[in-house]
């Protein structure tokens, strides 16, 4: 089992490749390839063949899967990436795991 820096909808900044700098939410996780999909990010055309009589094909534009480890999740109260800083600590009776900035402190 792999695990991710990241989860469905954390706001996350490219940090490499063609999409470098864009900004967006996680809409998907993939932790067996190590994969995660960014709202507006890696930008791929896929054709479409018409299915009916009628029916045109088409060329759609669509976010295609990146590697997780370029992207960064981004800080609120900072307003930074912090990849590799990013911290835990248990809070309450439940012992249940937050992340923090190592910056601020803030929780992600």
């Amino acid at each position: 089992m792999n695990k991710l820096h990241v989860r469905k909808d954390d706001e996350v900044v490219v940090i490499s490749g063609d999409s470098k700098g864009t900004r967006g939410k996680v809409i998907a996780t993939s932790p067996e390839e190590g994969k995660v999909i960014v709202a507006g990010a890696n930008i791929v055309s896929k054709h479409t063949k018409a299915r009916r009589q009628g029916e045109a094909s088409q060329i759609i534009k669509t976010e295609g899967a990146i590697y997780a480890d370029k992207v960064q999740l981004v800080c609120k109260k900072c307003d930074k990436g912090v990849r590799t800083k990013v911290g835990y600590k248990t809070v309450g009776d439940k012992q249940v795991k937050v992340r923090l900035c190592a910056k601020c402190g803030a929780e992600i």
